[in-house]
């Protein structure tokens, strides 16, 4: 009877296997696509940073957005007032 479970398991975990690496596959097809569309990107005069920064806040909702740029005027603000305050001391 062990045989039987032991042989059920197999089975079950070489199934779990081949498809986590049909996926991998699948990744590795759909990166090897993404590369492709930066390349032609680049090709075309197009700044990836500014592209990859793109996709970045796309992926947030728009609260996220509105704080991180709440955020980043506040501290940009907070660094130009310390210079102010060095350069005035001086």
């Amino acid at each position: 009877m062990s045989d039987n479970v032991v042989g059920i398991a197999g089975d079950r975990i070489r199934s779990i296997v081949e498809r986590i690496e049909h996926i991998e596959e699948e990744i590795k097809a759909l990166n090897e696509g993404k590369k492709e569309i930066f390349q032609e990107a680049k090709g075309e005069g197009f700044d990836l940073k500014v592209i990859k920064e793109i996709l970045r806040l796309r992926k947030q909702d728009e609260d996220e957005r509105d704080e991180h740029a709440s955020l980043l005027d506040l501290y940009l603000s907070a660094m130009e007032s310390s210079e102010k305050d060095r350069a005035n001391a001086a």
